[in-house]
């Protein structure tokens, strides 16, 4: 039905944003995972090489005895001729002894830290302590700014590379999903069609043999074998209403025959009288199979028309209107808008009525009828109200469905194909049927979106 297929299509777009924007995140992610990767690979490997620089001096000044390890410190400082390498001797008390940086805290002996920069003294620093021979405390530092800056700019640089990468990705993504997406929409419309009732119709196949191609392919031939299996079925239905539905009318002849007879026992006649009846109903109920089947085979467009629905309604209205006078039901024409409806006018009006003779038959006497058309959420509505016993929610599904007769149908004439029929109508036209509760009894829509009627 057309508003099933609307409620699915929103689930499918749904869906596929969702499930794009997942694998947008899940792509960012990674790209967030390997950036982040190389930064802090690049970072550590700039500090490891700074601690190399504090290791391999400190090694130098291990190697210096106590009493010349003074003058070896400010022979390093007047070494240094790049001016980032600082030193300190500082005593037990932490006290500078000799050297160029003067940093009061408790150091870790040979792990080296860093401390941050003191506007106009000295700028961030990589500090490494070790311990001199005689018990006092040997700094060594390293200024790190220019690495602090080398590696704001490697981040600054990922970033953006990273932000023109993603985008490029993304945008070579969408160029590349262009054709599989107008593949997939091809899909999309022949299933629809397809779904609709269409099985002359194929998946198209192009000559990739990719997976969507395998995908058509396997559908094509599950098509195939389901076009064969409803054919067979669908003939075997229909050979039989027709073949039976001759013999059967000739055995009812007879029986009208005999009942005419002047010398008939009664016992037999009113016999007769019963088996007519119950013949009656198995050539009504063939005639609804063949009916349907007629629909079901129809043109999709032949007859079709404009037609007004004021006075459709009111003409089914007047022919019903005796009948549910008989029943001593109220049939009253409701809201009847000037809409207009692109439709088979006799197959739309054999609808409508199977719908009223429904009603008519449940309601039962003192119920109240209402038929009318209005026109809401961009659709053109066809509704049948009734007050009477209505039908339970998990039935009226089922109810469409060919010989239904529910729990409280005993003893009601009818074949169970008159809501079968109205359903091969409204498919025939794509319209949209809905059974609804109308607390008391039943409301049935015949909807017809007004997009399908431009």
């Amino acid at each position: 039905m057309p508003f099933e297929r609307l409620h699915f299509d929103q689930i499918r777009k749904t869906s596929t944003f969702r499930l794009t924007a997942l694998l947008g995140l899940v792509f960012a992610a990674g790209v967030v995972a390997l950036l982040g990767l190389i930064y802090g690979l690049s970072a550590r490997e700039l500090t490891l090489r700074t601690d190399r620089v504090l290791r391999i001096e400190a090694v130098r000044l291990r190697a210096s005895s106590a009493e010349s390890l003074p003058d070896r410190i400010v022979r390093e400082i007047g070494r240094s001729a790049s001016g980032l390498n600082s030193f300190a001797l500082q005593s037990r008390s932490g006290e500078t002894i000799v050297g160029n940086l003067h940093v009061v805290r408790t150091f870790k002996f040979d792990h080296p830290v860093n401390i941050s920069a003191k506007p106009g003294v000295h700028g961030p620093l990589r500090v490494l302590a070790i311990q001199a021979p005689t018990g006092e405390t040997i700094l060594i530092a390293r200024d790190i700014a220019p690495i602090v800056d080398l590696r704001l700019r490697i981040l600054q640089i990922l970033i953006g590379s990273g932000i023109a990468f993603v985008m490029l990705v993304l945008g070579a993504g969408v160029l590349l999903s262009l054709a599989p997406l107008r593949r997939v929409r091809d899909l999309q419309a022949a299933s629809r069609a397809i779904a609709a009732g269409r099985f002359d119709l194929r998946m198209p196949v192009s000559a990739r043999s990719d997976e969507l191609d395998l995908f058509a392919g396997t559908v094509n031939t599950m098509i195939e074998e389901v076009e064969r299996v409803v054919a067979q079925v669908k003939g075997v239905t229909d050979a039989i209403a027709h073949d039976l539905r001759t013999p059967l009318a000739h055995v009812r002849g007879h029986l009208q025959r005999a009942i005419a007879l002047p010398d008939s026992d009664p016992r037999s006649v009113a016999l007769a009288k019963a088996a007519t009846i119950d013949l009656d109903l198995v050539l009504e109920r063939f005639a609804a199979l063949l009916r349907i089947s007629q629909l079901e085979a129809r043109g999709r467009q032949a007859g079709f028309a404009t037609v007004p629905m004021a006075p459709l309604l009111g003409s089914v209205c007047d022919l019903y209107e005796p009948l549910a006078e008989e029943a001593g039901v109220a049939l009253e024409l409701g809201e009847i808008s000037d809409a207009t409806i692109r439709c088979d006018p006799q197959l739309l009006f054999e609808a409508v009525s199977n719908l009223l003779d429904n009603a008519i038959k449940f309601t039962g006497a003192g119920g109240r009828i209402i038929l009318s058309v209005v026109t809401e959420a961009g659709a053109i509505v066809i509704v049948v109200r009734d007050n009477g016993p209505g039908l339970a929610a998990s039935d009226r599904q089922a109810a469409l469905r060919r010989f239904y007769r529910g729990v409280d149908a005993a003893g009601i004439p009818g074949t169970g194909l008159g809501l079968s029929i109205v359903a091969a109508i409204t498919h025939l036209h794509g319209f949209g049927l809905e059974l609804d509760d109308a607390s008391p009894g039943l409301i049935v829509r015949i909807r017809a979106l007004i997009a399908q009627q431009a």
